[in-house]
């Protein structure tokens, strides 16, 4: 079944206002957005902060993580509507909305499940919300969805870890095996397939030489 593209714009951007709000901004990482073909993941750095849980914020408590960014925002930085109450507007918009906190990695994951509407094959694509700073600002897919029937591995959607390997290709183009492997915590052999898989579905080449060369994923 044919996925909707994104939920209600409404919800989708609720959710992402959100994020650039309450994430840990102490946490040298980006806020990571993953769209799959039956659900769409955003990703924030930091956990719940003091005894804020996910029942609370579904009922539409809150507790300010970045004063001085919330007050920018309120004054029209980026679409606000009330404080504390985002996430249960999203969930009033559009219920099929879970939460994920990983107080051991220190992030904060949405979920956001996805409807069918037709019938064919998308594949999933990864985009990445930031500037320069880490603050997003601005959403751009490093990759779009692909279908070709002379293709069959193109019905198979990229796996998690491929996305993830794709973030940090994205992060840094010359990256090589080895980090690859520390990074993610994977064998050099499940890189090293996951990598050969990539290229085959005409998601990523290497350009250049393996050591003086760099990765570039093919939009």
């Amino acid at each position: 079944d044919k996925m909707l593209p994104m939920c209600l714009d409404r919800t989708f951007e609720e959710l992402l206002v959100n994020a650039l709000i309450h994430r840990d901004y102490f946490v040298s990482a980006p806020i990571r957005l993953f769209v799959f073909s039956d659900r769409i993941e955003i990703i924030s750095p930091g956990h719940l902060p003091n005894n804020l849980t996910i029942a609370k914020i579904r009922t539409g408590n809150s507790n300010i993580r970045n004063p001085i960014l919330a007050s920018f925002i309120a004054k029209g930085l980026l679409p606000y509507r009330g404080l504390g109450s985002g996430i249960k507007r999203a969930l009033e918009e559009w219920p099929e909305i879970d939460f994920v906190e990983d107080r051991d990695g220190c992030l904060f994951t949405v979920n956001v499940h996805r409807k069918p509407v037709g019938n064919s094959v998308e594949m999933p694509f990864y985009s990445e919300k930031r500037d320069a700073q880490g603050i997003g600002v601005d959403v751009k897919g490093a990759l779009k969805g692909r279908f070709d029937e002379s293709n069959s591995s193109l019905n198979v959607p990229l796996s998690e870890l491929q996305n993830l390997m794709l973030v940090e290709i994205t992060e840094n183009s010359k990256i090589s095996y080895l980090e690859l492997v520390e990074k993610l915590n994977k064998d050099r052999r499940t890189i090293g397939r996951n990598i050969q898989q990539l290229k085959e579905m005409g998601v990523l080449r290497r350009v250049g030489s393996k050591k003086t060369g760099f990765w570039e994923i093919i939009e």
